[in-house]
């Protein structure tokens, strides 16, 4: 079937499931990879494999054979860090015709070692040959290659008409050149660089031929670049690269906290977070940028990079300075209905690659999106309270008050107070929240909702900005903005509060369609206008309860969707499925308003699914069937891992359950009803910063409760333990 005839025409094929081949994954700046269990590349089940670059396949087929076998897998697995994969393979038993018995070689001879990285538009890999026989060893080693140059629309199932001229591979000095100039006009090549130099080339096989005596090591180092346009390369040995990424991989360090807990489980969660966070975070020239995700969303999104800030905010407070300065250099300036921009308005995401070049898709730069501008605005101020930093917000202070003035003048379609969208974009999305699916928005009865589409956690998003923007007024002594701004925030609160609560339902609406008819559904979405303070104490703890009965929590998590309402599908990407950021936003809701014991449950049913997922690397999403002991939670077959809001939970959700706010200006650190679920009795935090000032915070349980102290000598900041929500109320 051609892409087309999908419904929503960028659903992401799924021809076979992720979820069926161990795959592994490496992750630096604007290049990616996706390798198999024994470090190779090549296009089997959903044919993701490769390593992308700036949007673009540059490399599809990457192959080591011992004399023309697949080697045996022995281990493999990133480093701690993330930043290297390490895989260890021996030979099979290989019995050569026509050859004596000794030149044979026996299973589990010969030792392969494999380290690989990426490092600034580079794939570099290290192969060690170590022969453990006792005798002298000879055999071929052979490298296969292949490119591609598909864009990762096309791999994700988009069907093109024309593309561009894949040239003939060429070799030059020792090089093995493959290119490819796209319609766009750009010439991408990957240019191959072996050393030592094989004995044999052709145009997509690199062969050795190799003697090892007993105990002799050989190794052969592999450099790929990844260019368009001709751009000047310079070789560097595999060392020196990786030296280069170590040093970078210890100054990015520095800015995150560590935490280490009473847990060992849980300490292997937020350590494998903490890494894929540094992985994700991605330098750009505003500062670091946490791409989505990997495969799919290995680029810069606007929602994506807010909420994996705000989850990030109290242990890396310089991610989010990176992601306002981003978001307020690309805000939209003018109207452009082909990327549904508006001024003042925050982009959906940004695509390199020839499909995004040549608008046959949209997303070169896509504002379709209704909830980035509110929570930009709202990122903001939480980055204020936590850093005091009062001359970023004072940089970003007129773009702050251009995203104000695109929610009041252009987000309310109809002038009724609510924020709604309806794509302007012959290719735009039909749904533009956080549930993007054509499916996600719909009625009581199971029909789609029809647009402008006001959803309810918006309304939430647009009240915490209200709010938000006024703090940041006051501290800039625009008091009279501030003023207006809270009442503006009042408002939309009562007006929310009587427009979209559902008795029947006892819950927020998921929406009002174009017609202002509520969409009867018991949603998550529900759960964020508890994380954004616009519900009242009353219905919050009533939503609070729904959340939570069977018909949404699975025992793993709380469902985008309850299982009695018509879309229903535990399998889908958003009518039923679990997404970790959801829940994590969830419980932070659940958190301000003083329900513990229920946001506990939520960090409890997450944690237990870390038990049963590969390395403990949350995904994107999972599927929503109910927990049955002694089964795993269903994995959702194309989801991404890493991917940035998944990696934040944790964060968010500790944040949650300590109740934990830190307020630079005031140099306080408050726990508003602070508790701790039954696995963890202490928690141990590390390069806390509060005012360039590095802080060692220890929490644990006692009989009086839960009891903080500071263990940093000199330090000044103040604990404060209370028993209120975590922000005021407008």
């Amino acid at each position: 079937m051609h892409f087309s005839e999908f419904e929503n025409k960028y659903y992401i094929l799924a021809t076979s499931s992720l979820a069926d081949q161990r795959t592994m994954v490496l992750k630096q700046g604007d290049s990616f990879g996706i390798f198999d269990s024994l470090g190779d590349i090549h296009q089997i089940g959903a044919g993701t494999q490769g390593i992308y670059h700036n949007g673009t396949r540059f490399l599809s087929r990457l192959e080591l054979n011992i004399n023309g076998n697949r080697p045996l897998l022995l281990s493999a697995a990133p480093r701690e860090d993330n930043q290297v994969l390490v895989v260890d393979l021996t030979n099979p038993d290989l019995i050569l015709p026509d050859r004596s018995s000794s030149e044979n070689l026996k299973q589990d001879t010969l030792h392969i070692q494999r380290l690989k990285f990426l490092w600034q538009a580079k794939y570099h890999e290290k192969i060690k040959l170590l022969n453990f026989g006792l005798q002298e060893m000879k055999f071929t080693m052979e490298l296969q290659f292949q490119a591609d140059y598909y864009d990762i629309f096309e791999v994700r199932g988009i069907v093109r008409e024309n593309r561009g001229k894949k040239f003939p591979v060429k070799q030059e000095d020792g090089h093995l050149i493959f290119s490819y100039q796209g319609l766009d006009d750009v010439l991408r090549e990957t240019n191959i660089l072996l050393t030592p130099q094989p004995e044999f080339v052709d145009h997509k096989m690199a062969v050795y031929e190799i003697t090892l005596q007993p105990k002799q090591q050989l190794e052969i180092e592999i450099e790929i670049a990844f260019t368009e346009n001709h751009e000047r390369i310079q070789s560097v040995p595999f060392e020196q690269a990786r030296n280069a990424l170590n040093m970078y991989m210890e100054r990015t360090n520095q800015y995150c906290a560590g935490i280490l807990t009473s847990n060992e489980e849980f300490n292997d969660w937020i350590n494998r977070a903490r890494s894929d966070l540094i992985t994700m975070a991605t330098p750009t020239p505003y500062g670091l940028y946490p791409y989505a995700g990997v495969p799919w969303f290995s680029t810069p999104f606007g929602r994506d990079g807010i909420i994996t800030a705000m989850e990030c905010l109290w242990v890396e407070p310089e991610l989010a300075k990176g992601v306002l300065h981003y978001l307020a250099h690309t805000q939209a300036k003018s109207f452009n209905d082909f990327q549904d921009a508006e001024p003042g308005k925050i982009f959906h995401e940004t695509r390199g690659g020839e499909m995004a070049n040549l608008k046959e898709i949209p997303f070169k730069m896509y504002y379709g999106t209704i909830d980035a501008t509110p929570l930009f605005i709202s990122l903001a101020g939480a980055y204020l309270e936590r850093t005091n930093d009062v001359a970023t917000i004072q940089n970003i202070w007129e773009h702050i008050r251009k995203a104000l003035y695109w929610i009041d003048h252009y987000g309310d379609i109809d002038g009724d107070g609510f924020l709604e969208y309806k794509t302007k974009s012959s290719k735009g999305l039909t749904n533009q929240g956080w549930k993007d699916s054509q499916d996600s928005v719909f009625h009581e009865d199971g029909s789609l909702a029809e647009d402008p589409i006001a959803l309810c956690e918006v309304q939430a998003y647009v009240y915490d900005a209200k709010v938000r923007a006024a703090q940041i007024a006051d501290v800039l002594g625009e008091h009279d903005m501030h003023e207006d701004l809270m009442a503006q925030a009042r408002a939309l609160k009562r007006n929310f509060n009587e427009h979209f609560w559902s008795e029947s339902k006892q819950a927020y609406v998921l929406a009002l369609d174009g017609k202002k008819r509520p969409c009867n559904v018991l949603s998550s979405n529900a759960g964020h206008c508890l994380f954004s303070g616009i519900a009242t104490r009353e219905r919050a703890a009533i939503l609070a309860e729904k959340l939570l009965s069977e018909k949404m929590f699975s025992g793993w998590g709380i469902r985008t969707v309850a299982s009695d309402e018509p879309r229903f599908n535990p399998m889908s990407y958003h009518n039923g499925s679990v997404w970790p950021h959801d829940n994590a936003m969830i419980a932070f809701g659940f958190s301000r308003y003083g329900l513990m014991a229920e946001t506990v449950q939520i960090l409890s049913g997450i944690f237990d699914a870390t038990d049963h997922i590969q390395l403990r690397r949350l995904p994107e999403l999972f599927c929503g069937f109910s927990k049955v002991k002694g089964k795993a939670p269903t994995l959702y077959p194309v989801a991404c891992s890493p991917q940035a809001w998944a990696v934040g939970a944790v964060f968010m959700l500790l944040q949650a359950c300590l109740g934990l706010k830190i307020n630079a200006a005031h140099n306080t650190i408050t726990f508003c009803h602070p508790v701790l679920p039954d696995f963890l009795s202490e928690v141990t935090i590390t390069n806390l910063r509060i005012n360039n000032k590095q802080i060692i915070l220890q929490i644990r349980k006692s009989s009086k409760g839960i009891e903080a102290q500071l263990l940093s000598p000199g330090a000044d900041a103040e604990i404060i333990m209370e028993n209120k929500p975590i922000l005021e109320l407008a």
